[in-house]
Formats: C-alpha cells, sequence, structure tokens
C-alpha cells in the first residue's frame, strides 16, 4: 500500500495535470495512484505535465492564463496535502536593448532559446510558464525546502546567463528571480505580487540574483495588487478619460491635430499617469481592453468636436500588442464609421521599435490601416534602430521627433545634427516632422529654421481635457490670434478632404 505521504505527492501534482489537462487525463493519473502505486502514477502525472497543451507560439510554455490555472490547482492540493510549494518569478535584465538594437527578431529568436533553456533547467513535474514579454514563472511542487529552491534560482541565473548565438552573434543577458512560498508567505491570490516584488529587490540589487519574499516587501506587491485590482475595474467606473495635446502647423500656426493621452482617473489617488499603470496593464493581459476603449473614446470625441465646430486630426498611441490584434484594423474602421469621421482625420502613432518589427502580424497591421485611409505617424524617431530599406517602404506620412533631441536642441550640435538629418530624411522620403516636448521660443525658432512641418510641447499647451481643450480654442479665437482656425473645413464622413495642404 502506498505510503500516504507518497500518495499526496502524487495528488499535489496530479492537480496540476488537471489544470493543464483536463478531467480525463487526471482520472488516468488517480487510477494509475489505485493500480499502480505512487511511483508509476508519478510517472504518469509527469507526462501529462508534459503533454499539456501550450498556447505561446513562441516559446512553446503554457501562458500565464494556464499558469494561474496550475497555480490555483496546486496551491488547493497543498492545502490538502498539507505541503508547500515555490513560486520563481523570472524577469529577464538588458532584454529591451536587444529589441531597440538588433530588432524584434533577434529578439524573438532570443527569447525562443530562454524558453528551451527554462524547459531543460525546470524538473519533471514543475510547470515553467511564459507570463509576459520577458517574464517567466516557475512553480516547484513537491515540498521543497528553501535551499533547494535556492539552488534552483542558481541554475536559473546561470543557465539563462549564457551568451545566446543568434546569427553568428552572441548576446549576453541577465535575469533577476523573485521567490515566495505557499502557504508560508500568504494566500493565492498574493503569490504573483508578492513573488513579482521579490523580483524586483532582485533588480533593485543589481540583477542577476534571486531575491525571498519578506514582509517589507509588501508596500510594493500591496501597491501592484491594489493597482491592479483597480484598473480591472476603472473602464466600468468610468474612471479612464483622455487628456489632449494640441498639434500646431509650424509654418501658419493652425492647429493641425490633438494627441490623446490616456490619464487613470483613480478615486482616492488623484490621476495616475499611464507611466504608472500601463506597465501594469501589459503585465497582466489588460492593455487589449484599455486600447480598445481609447480607440473608441477618441473617435466619440471627435464626433463631439466637430458638432462644436471645432474640426481637427486626433491621434491615437497603439502598442505593439494591439498592432498583433487580427481584428485592429476593423475595430477602428468600426468606430470611425460608427461615428462618421473621415478616416484620413485619425493618425495612428506606432513607436519607431514597434514600426520595425519585422513579424508577419505587425506588417499585416501596417499595410490594412494603410489601405483603409489612416494617418500613420512613426513616434520616438530616433531612439531606435530604423532599417532605411523598410522605412520607406511602409505607408507612414509623418515621423515625431523624440523629445529628447528636442529638450538638447538649443545647448547641443549633437542634437541639431540629428534633428536636421531627420527632417532632410523625412522630407526625401515625403514624410512630414512633427517635433514633440518643444518647451522654449528659443527650440521653437530653431525647429522651425530646420524645416519641422508640426510642433508639440508644453509652449503651446499641456495635455487637457476634452472640455477644456474646446474652450481653450474658443477663448483663444475670441481674445486673440494666438489660437487659428484648424486646417480642416468642413469634412463629412465618406467625402474628399479640402484642397487646402493637409499637415
Amino acid at each position: 500500500m502506498a505510503s500516504a505521504s507518497a500518495t499526496r505527492q502524487v495528488l499535489c501534482a496530479a492537480a496540476l495535470a488537471l489544470a493543464l489537462c483536463g478531467m480525463g487525463l487526471l482520472a488516468a493519473v488517480l487510477l494509475a495512484v489505485l493500480r499502480q502505486g505512487p511511483r508509476r502514477a508519478t510517472e504518469e502525472t509527469h507526462r501529462a505535465v508534459r503533454a499539456a497543451p501550450v498556447a505561446d507560439s513562441l516559446t512553446q510554455l503554457p501562458t500565464r492564463v494556464q499558469f494561474e490555472e496550475g497555480l490555483t490547482a496546486a496551491v488547493a492540493a497543498c492545502d490538502v496535502a498539507q505541503q508547500r510549494l515555490a513560486l520563481l518569478f523570472i524577469d529577464l535584465d538588458g532584454f529591451k536593448p536587444i529589441n531597440d538594437t538588433f530588432g524584434h527578431s533577434d529578439g524573438d529568436r532570443v527569447l525562443q532559446q530562454v524558453g528551451e533553456r527554462l524547459r531543460s533547467i525546470s524538473r519533471a513535474g514543475d510547470m515553467v510558464a511564459r507570463v509576459g514579454g520577458d517574464e517567466f514563472a516557475l512553480l516547484v511542487t513537491g515540498h521543497p525546502s528553501q535551499e533547494a529552491v535556492a539552488q534552483v534560482a542558481t541554475r536559473l541565473i546561470e543557465g539563462l546567463g549564457r551568451p545566446y548565438t543568434i546569427e553568428d552573434r552572441d548576446i549576453a543577458i541577465s535575469c533577476s528571480v523573485g521567490i515566495v512560498f505557499y502557504p508560508d508567505s500568504g494566500g493565492r491570490a498574493k503569490l504573483l505580487a508578492r513573488a513579482d516584488a521579490a523580483m524586483y529587490a532582485a533588480k533593485r540589487s543589481g540583477g542577476s540574483c534571486h531575491c525571498f519574499y519578506s514582509p517589507e516587501m509588501d508596500a510594493d506587491a500591496r501597491e501592484q495588487f491594489d493597482l491592479l485590482r483597480g484598473l480591472r475595474e476603472a473602464l466600468e467606473r468610468h474612471e479612464m478619460e483622455l487628456y489632449y495635446q494640441p498639434k500646431i502647423d509650424a509654418r501658419s500656426g493652425k492647429v493641425t491635430a490633438a494627441e490623446a493621452l490616456l490619464r487613470w482617473k483613480h478615486p482616492t489617488r488623484g490621476l495616475v499617469p499611464p507611466s504608472v499603470f500601463i506597465p501594469i496593464a501589459e503585465r497582466f493581459g489588460l492593455i487589449g481592453p484599455l486600447g480598445n476603449w481609447v480607440i473608441e473614446d477618441a473617435c466619440r470625441q471627435a464626433r463631439v468636436w466637430r458638432d462644436n465646430g471645432l474640426r481637427m486630426r486626433v491621434a491615437i498611441n497603439l502598442s505593439a500588442q494591439q498592432m498583433r490584434q487580427e481584428d485592429i484594423v476593423q475595430r477602428i474602421e468600426s468606430a470611425l464609421e460608427r461615428y462618421h469621421i473621415h478616416p484620413s482625420l485619425l493618425t495612428c502613432e506606432i513607436t519607431e521599435s514597434v514600426a520595425m518589427e519585422d513579424t508577419k502580424a505587425t506588417q499585416e497591421t501596417f499595410r490594412r490601416l494603410g489601405e483603409a485611409g489612416i494617418h500613420l505617424s512613426i513616434d520616438d524617431f530616433g531612439t531606435g534602430y530604423s532599417s532605411l530599406s523598410y522605412l520607406r517602404k511602409l505607408p507612414a506620412e509623418e515621423l515625431k521627433i523624440d523629445h529628447s533631441f528636442v529638450m538638447d536642441v538649443e545647448s547641443s550640435a549633437d542634437a541639431r545634427a540629428v534633428v536636421d538629418a531627420v527632417v532632410k530624411l523625412a522630407h526625401a522620403l515625403g514624410l512630414h516632422v512633427v517635433a514633440e516636448g518643444v518647451e522654449t521660443l528659443r527650440q521653437c525658432q530653431i525647429l522651425v529654421e530646420m524645416g519641422c512641418d508640426e510642433l508639440q510641447g508644453y509652449l503651446f499647451a499641456k495635455p487637457m481635457s476634452a472640455r477644456a481643450l474646446l474652450q481653450w480654442a474658443i477663448d483663444d479665437k475670441a481674445q486673440s490670434a494666438s489660437f487659428r482656425e484648424s486646417l480642416f473645413g468642413e469634412t463629412l464622413f465618406g467625402e474628399t478632404l479640402p484642397t487646402e495642404r493637409v499637415a
């Protein structure tokens, strides 16, 4: 007769198999416990876990959703068996520069190799998953000790820290690991957040190391958990709002567009900037719903403004995840049609690093957006590494010079040289140039002299609510000549644009 301890370990592993493989395989595992003993049952359970279906096409690892299902099942089994488990949260150090320097194709190849190494490092029966862009998680079951988990973390750091060979080029990165135990460190709902907090503690220690969760990290974990919980409910509670910052034609002073910038009006924290909540949205899979809401509300607001006599292009930002959504173009076209907005009066801004992706999904989205007549802009230009041959093939109509160059254009000859080169390059390719982050008159004068087509920044206006922008326009038109009429005349959905130049 199998020992109670061995049977409990098998049941814990079997519950994990249930989450991954379904009830049929679990029944087979449990039957093996009764008929063939715990050793054979353990082998069957491990085989079931290895055979689990995966949804992440890049790494062939389980996704975050599958991991959370497995974690829930494993926690329940540990409660029954009175055992512990360990959750390791793994984040790659220095991965973003790989995408920026070598392109997303090489970055994807690195991630594929990371997935292969994680599978080889993890034990049979443990669960490893890709839970974010360059974030992974490892679930260690079987009542592991702190010393044993520390050894696992050390193997992870050493294994993932070896150079990655991409097209005869060695690429070096490291990883940071955060570790949390159940039930030692709290309930199921807090495990991922606390493991994440421990991982960030490892990063703050310089990276390429591991940290165990400690109660002192609760502030970070609680902060993220509270923000995540609030973010899940923010759309339903109407706490999201778009602020708008005007773009100004450099020669005529007329308003050409307003860029929509997402803000979170938190009931107790006040206005939360996107730099705080967007990383959380991306990490926990909420960027899709937020992006869809931005598309809808920006088109709705464009119609409200037009009905009040204010006609201009509205710009929204598309993330890398949105560019990979199969239905993103259809969503945008449906919103434009619903509010009777001409496609060319919507700008989709895509960062240079995303625009340079040569993935099939991104290229297809670019092509379909261009065919739909939507105005396309490449944002943060100058911070990435563009392929000129690829750039000239994109259906983009404008480049936005990153604010870091604009900020130094008065004092730095290098910054002026970069801006001058970008302007000449863009004009040679038939593209308009927008300079963002303009804050002083001298910056404005230099940029106009260099031939920038549009300007955006605090010198003209800070981001403001839709109502404030309408009032700002009305007040300025009534009191001074500083606010010029929009370049866009009466334009109805389906009609051609006026002959006046549209920047």
